[in-house]
């Protein structure tokens, strides 16, 4: 895993007053919003990756109140400056995430084999992503039982707190160093004991990582983030030095998305349980230890841009991007060779670039 940790810091909530002088009128918050926004560009060209929500509220008589929040400590310093630089009065209620109420643990793993993210704290919002067993969290903020969580690919969304659990940064730390390994088929399971009777403890899904306690009749011994003991077959696992040491193959990524053919699609999907366009590509990646960005549109802005038009010019492995243009990417597929490619669109299938082959399809 090429892991990439925003980096986030903890900064106590504080409610404090500015005064500077002067004073903010109804006439000015037209051109401060629209200086507001700009910064909010700034900062945030995408908002899948980061947050800095600000309103600016009359309520207080000789002022103005700041409100909303925000990850990105630096932008909060720039709109305070702004702010005191024009000479407005106002109190400061922009929280800065994580929020003091998670202690230290501002860290945690995903516990289950795959856990769902959406876009709002409730099991009725939109899943917009998944995180597979032993990924890395962000922890920002908690809400009625659900945790809003960066990944290490920058996504941030909300997971329900039974599918992740907590840690400090000494903790991480001593996981990171642990012996872990990553299941590599695409779905498994783990066991209560290395014996012919047994009991399922945890579905397992390609991608998934754990660490390693000990050895026993060709089983792994593992101990999930939240504390619960399995056994693995060792021969469905690859050690982390020998996951992340291999020099990444295109066949195998294309390998890797074949094997997923006829999975249905699901919005927010990227597992090998069920994924959507660009999670496809991102698991077939992840197959050979490289993290994608989330989303197409994401994708896209990533690698080397050869000319679509020319199929000459393509290669196995080579990520297709369909849309009405550049800045309007909608979908995503895998090139396989020889006009070839598998995508994500109802399920999982191959259709051609070629318009005389009869698995043609515009996607």
């Amino acid at each position: 895993m090429r892991e990439r940790i925003a980096k986030v810091f903890l900064i106590a909530f504080l409610v404090i007053w500015v005064s500077v002088g002067g004073n903010a009128q109804p006439k000015d918050y037209k051109q401060l919003t629209g200086e507001i926004e700009l910064i909010q560009k700034q900062f945030v060209p995408d908002k899948r990756v980061a947050i800095l929500n600000v309103q600016l509220e009359d309520t207080l008589k000789s002022a103005i109140v700041l409100k909303g929040e925000t990850n990105l400590p630096e932008a909060k310093v720039q709109i305070v400056k702004m702010l005191s630089d024009k000479g407005i009065l106002f109190a400061d209620s922009l929280r800065v995430l994580p929020g003091m109420t998670l202690g230290d643990k501002t860290w945690a793993l995903t516990t289950l084999s795959v856990s769902n993210m959406r876009a709002q704290p409730s099991h009725a919002a939109e899943l917009v992503s998944q995180a597979l067993m032993g990924t890395p969290l962000k922890v920002l903020e908690y809400n009625n039982g659900w945790y809003r969580v960066q990944t290490p690919d920058y996504y941030i969304g909300w997971m329900e707190d039974r599918g992740l659990a907590r840690f400090n940064a000494d903790e991480m730390t001593l996981w990171k160093k642990a012996d872990r390994y990553v299941f590599n088929r695409m779905s498994g399971n783990a066991y209560d004991s290395p014996g012919r009777r047994k009991m399922i403890v945890s579905d397992l899904v390609l991608g998934d990582l754990f660490e390693v306690v000990a050895e026993e009749k060709g089983f792994l011994k593992i101990r999930i983030p939240d504390g619960r003991i399995a056994f693995v077959p060792k021969v469905e696992c690859l050690s982390w030095d020998e996951w992340t040491s291999r020099s990444p193959e295109a066949q195998t990524i294309v390998s890797t998305a074949r094997g997923l053919l006829g999975l249905p699609y699901t919005w927010g999907g990227t597992s090998s349980k069920t994924v959507d366009c660009s999670g496809l590509s991102k698991t077939a990646y992840f197959s050979q230890g490289i993290i994608l960005a989330r989303d197409a549109s994401q994708q896209a802005k990533y690698g080397e841009h050869p000319d679509f038009n020319k199929i000459g010019n393509l290669q196995p492995g080579d990520l297709l991007f369909f849309g009405r243009s550049a800045q309007r990417i909608t979908h995503v597929a895998l090139y396989m060779g020889n006009g070839k490619y598998i995508h994500a669109s109802g399920l999982v299938r191959i259709n051609s670039l070629n318009s005389k082959d009869p698995e043609f399809d515009e996607a």
